[in-house]
């Protein structure tokens, strides 16, 4: 299905409404606008197999432009919108983009690339940048006709760069060349999930992110209605969940711990029992946080473990994980596999690096030896992250293997111990990064972000280091633990812990950083 084909249907039907103020789009205008983006995109001189970049915020502007993208056949790069000029001018050259589309509200950063970008076509919403063309009229001069060479596009997202420079998760167009052709996620969202036309879908994190992304459109395919937060805020997720009546959303863990530290009563105003699904990924929940998750919704979360690069997927529902707590499930796209360094297939239960085979197909743009190193001799790939697999098939995660800690010799992984930590009453969040140590290579060191700033100090590291060491052994315990305002995380929850990492190796001195 496509939003084209609801628009014919069903023109009236919202397909997008703005949790914060109500907006709505129905797919009759969505269907009108992504057709006149298509026609601006033929009229700029792009072609099938061509690519745009996409500089913007969560407004309802951005799905006329991935949908006109679409049906384009074009590649459309979605650019985190709190990068530099610099980050953003990278993204932009290393993808080809021909045209980007930006928004005013960004300021500074975007008047600063209207030199580096020069060879591209650049437009912008919601306010006059010199240098760049008003995308609103641009576009409103289109027909709001179909483009007579309608050929289906995709996604090619960038990683957030949590280990290095961004790359560039590059697939090959659908093979049927139809708009709405079949698609593999679309499909997976119908039959694991349940979703389509009576699916009313709340989106709280920002769409330059694969999953928000991919999923919200695949709603739109179904002929469900997205609900978009433009912002994530706690409370206000549950007031949208009571006022749109939402029957199915997508979180990640970060977004449970800041739920979670609403105090009982605020939690308690808000009606959630409208919520069948409650999806989420991108990172292992903690056990605690996911069971308190459970006992407040219900049994409607559903998890799922994959990637940008879209070679695999794992699922598992409420039920399975009570039974199999901390699993990320088991395979519902392509088949699991577990390898030592070598690339040989690792028996139930030992750990290793988690592969996928029979999956999608991707490489990285512009960068053959990473993709070389995301495959082993059979062809199965991964996306560097470390598990095991139980004798029922059932995937656990034990972190990824560049944020593996080697201190003396033993390998630590930093997941186990943010999830202990995460726990404690006076943790807002925490990451756990490895720092240089002259004796032993790496030393544990625990970055905390307190509820409360103003308790940051010893005491606070000694009552978490107890924390830790009820539950953890010696050499898993934080060798340090320093305080932190605010840790550097995507709207997301992704953690970019190399930037964290960089300070440590840099000059690990400093207890408040």
């Amino acid at each position: 299905m496509h939003p084209s084909v609801h628009a014919g249907l069903t023109p009236d039907k919202p397909a997008l409404i703005v949790a914060e103020t109500g907006e709505t789009i129905s797919f009759g205008a969505l269907d009108a606008r992504s057709n006149r983006a298509a026609q601006l995109f033929r009229a700029q001189g792009l072609a099938i197999g061509d690519t745009i970049a996409v500089l913007l915020d969560n407004i309802p502007e951005y799905y006329e432009i991935v949908w006109g993208a679409q049906r384009a056949g074009l590649f459309y790069v979605c650019i985190p919108s709190k990068l530099t000029a610099p980050e953003i001018a990278y993204i932009v050259g290393d993808s080809g983009a021909k045209l980007i589309v930006a928004s005013a509200a960004l300021g500074p950063v975007v008047a600063a690339l209207a030199e580096p970008l020069a060879g591209c076509a650049r437009f912008v919403l919601g306010g006059a940048v010199t240098g760049w063309q008003d995308w609103d009229a641009a576009v409103a001069a289109m027909p709001g006709a179909p483009i007579s060479d309608e050929r289906a596009g995709a996604d090619m997202l960038y990683s957030s760069g949590t280990t290095g420079r961004p790359k560039g998760v590059r697939v090959a167009l659908p093979e049927n060349p139809a708009i709405d052709g079949p698609a593999v996620l679309t499909m997976l969202a119908q039959h694991l999930y349940g979703l389509g036309p009576q699916t009313i879908y709340l989106s709280p994190a920002p769409l330059y992110h694969a999953a928000p992304l991919r999923w919200s459109m695949s709603v739109m395919r179904l002929g469900g209605t997205v609900v978009m937060m433009q912002h994530f805020d706690p409370e206000a997720a549950l007031a949208a969940i009571e006022r749109y009546r939402i029957n199915a959303s997508q979180w990640v863990p970060t977004h449970f711990v800041r739920l979670l530290k609403l105090d009982a009563a605020t939690r308690a105003r808000y009606d959630v029992s409208s919520l069948k699904v409650a999806i989420h990924a991108a990172a292992p929940c903690p056990i605690p946080v996911k069971e308190a998750m459970i006992d407040w919704w219900g049994p409607v979360l559903y998890e799922y473990y994959a990637g940008s690069e879209g070679n695999g997927l794992t699922t598992i529902d409420s039920a399975q994980w009570l039974s199999h707590k901390g699993s990320v499930g088991k395979a519902a796209y392509g088949a699991l596999h577990i390898c030592d360094e070598a690339g040989h297939e690792l028996p139930a239960g030992e750990e290793g690096l988690v592969y996928f085979s029979g999956g999608g197909q991707f490489e990285y743009h512009n960068d053959p030896e990473k993709t070389a190193e995301a495959k082993n001799a059979q062809g199965w790939t991964t996306l560097g992250d470390i598990g095991r697999v139980d004798e029922e098939g059932y995937l656990y995660l034990t972190d990824r293997k560049s944020f593996m800690i080697i201190s003396g010799g033993v390998n630590i992984y930093p997941q186990e111990i943010e999830n202990r930590l995460i726990t404690h009453p006076r943790v807002a969040d925490v990451a756990v990064i490895g720092g240089p140590c002259p004796e032993m290579g790496e030393r544990v060191i625990a970055v905390v972000q307190p509820v409360d700033m103003t308790e940051a100090g010893d005491s606070l590291a000694a009552e978490l280091t107890a924390w830790c060491r009820a539950e953890l052994s010696g050499v898993k315990t934080p060798r340090q633990i320093d305080f932190a305002a605010e840790l550097p995380r995507a709207p997301t929850g992704k953690l970019y812990k190399r930037l964290l990492r960089d300070r440590y190796w840099g000059n690990s001195e400093s207890r408040i950083v």
